[in-house]
């Protein structure tokens, strides 16, 4: 720590000293995220409220060779913003205000630093709809949803984050500033450095202007619940609504171990949890005509049926819906502070998922683990928490990784890989010999390369070079 210190009042000249922090407190806070239970501490840490101000910053660092770790708020899975080279920190809390919403042209320019929630809201009062929607959309940040392409339950029928991104403004390792494309829907002018940073965690530059592509909000929504006696049988089912031609605007899948869990944890009752349960499905569609909408749920309905599919509860009401999509969303949340710690991001072809449930549990009996499965079901993503005795974490443990290369071989057979929205940062790097080639590999180390020839920008996050 002590050889960046110098900085210090570098980075106060530029910044002020009230927006530079070397303190142990502030240092164990931006030193976590929700990964595991990882710690790293940084030296420094900033936050910038211009791009001009983090363009001056990075070129002290890049000069300097100091490692840079972005930041947003601090939901990441994955380890991608655990400062583990120490160095300075950017924390990106500061750059919050949504800059413009055009309503003619349909789009939204912000800061990196606005919680996802809150622009939804803004846009949803002038009746426009930003679907990207995950778990944590009341605290996570819109800028840290670009860095690992985030998705959430909407996606079987919206699309993940970078279906939404059309221009960024961007500071490159050298504290260059560019926009990456241009405010239009289509654009074949050369490569498109957007997506390239869409999903890239920091490790080929820092965002900090993002215009977002929006809809028109959709008038109704309808929700149901759907109990299943058998957890494939469910995972089967799901295949069977999208072969029939039906896309609901959310298809998620909860197995009743999970239920129970987070039932406790929000001391909620909106769901039945007995023990001839084996999982359920939360089915959402929505659109601007009633009578379509009902039409589908009834087909939907008729289609789970034949997956031996329990009696179904329709949501009535806008307190019901909230309750039912409380639960999904703090699945993740309560499992964790249940021993649940160490969470896998796979996703599979959909028609896979029951496969996929299947070998999971297999594995856990072969290689002594507890599980519960969740997630998207929609679109083949389903995230997998595991319990293993005396290992609360991942990260280098021989315990676990052997069970870890199992199932991502597994994923990998299925047709499917290694993280759908959660990115690969510092946890999920070691597996992807699985499902990419060396001179696939090597070729996004020279890509790393060209944006960051110094290597300061997320070190050792996704690989190594």
């Amino acid at each position: 720590m002590t050889q960046y210190l110098s900085f210090v009042p570098l980075f106060q000249n530029i910044l002020g000293s009230n927006y530079v922090f070397t303190d142990d407190e502030s240092r164990e806070k931006y030193g976590r995220d929700e990964t595991e239970n990882l710690l790293f501490l940084p030296a420094i840490v900033i936050k910038p409220r211009t791009a001009e101000e983090l363009s001056a910053v990075m070129k002290i660092c890049n000069e300097n060779k100091i490692p840079v770790t972005a930041r947003g708020a601090g939901t990441g899975l994955s380890g991608g913003a655990l400062p583990h080279r120490g160095g300075v920190l950017v924390s990106f809390e500061r750059m919050n205000s949504i800059l413009e919403i055009d309503e003619r042209n349909l789009q939204v320019t912000t800061e990196p630093g606005v919680i996802t929630e809150v622009l939804q809201n803004a846009v949803k009062e002038k009746g426009l709809f930003y679907p990207p929607d995950p778990s944590s959309r009341g605290s996570c940040f819109i800028g840290g949803n670009i860095a690992e392409n985030s998705g959430g339950p909407k996606a079987v029928k919206y699309g993940v984050v970078k279906d939404y991104v059309l221009n960024l403004q961007v500071v490159l390792a050298n504290g260059e500033i560019i926009w990456t494309g241009s405010n239009v829907l289509k654009n074949s002018t050369g490569y498109n450095l957007t997506q390239l940073i869409v999903g890239s965690e920091g490790t080929l530059g820092l965002v900090t202007k993002i215009v977002l592509k929006l809809l028109p909000h959709p008038k109704f929504d309808l929700l149901m619940l759907a109990p299943f006696t058998d957890i494939e049988k469910a995972g089967a089912a799901v295949s069977a609504v999208f072969r029939a031609g039906f896309t609901p605007s959310a298809m998620e899948l909860v197995e009743i171990d999970a239920l129970k869990i987070v039932s406790r944890f929000v001391e909620s009752t909106a769901v039945p949890v007995g023990d001839d349960v084996a999982a359920h499905l939360i089915v959402e569609v929505d659109g601007n005509h009633m009578e379509t909408l009902m039409s589908e749920m009834e087909a939907i309905s008729a289609i789970l049926a034949e997956y031996d599919c329990g009696e179904i509860f329709f949501a009535d009401d806008a307190v019901q819906k909230a309750a039912l999509w409380k639960l999904r969303r703090r699945v993740a949340e309560a499992v964790k502070i249940d021993g649940y710690t160490i969470e896998e991001d796979t996703v599979v072809p959909r028609a896979e998922l029951p496969a996929l449930i299947k070998g999971v549990k297999k594995l856990g009996k072969e290689y002594d683990f507890e599980v519960v499965c969740y997630g998207h079901a929609g679109d083949g993503n389903l995230h997998i928490r595991i319990k293993k005795s005396g290992s609360i974490y991942s990260l280098n443990n021989p315990d676990v990784i052997p069970a870890l290369r199992a199932l991502f071989k597994l994923v990998k057979a299925l047709g499917g890989t290694i993280s759908g929205e959660h990115g690969i940062g510092l946890v999920q790097k070691e597996y992807m010999d699985i499902v990419f080639d060396p001179i696939t590999i090597e070729l996004m180390r020279g890509i790393k390369k060209t944006f960051d020839p110094n290597n300061i920008l997320n070190p050792g996050k996704i690989f190594d070079i």
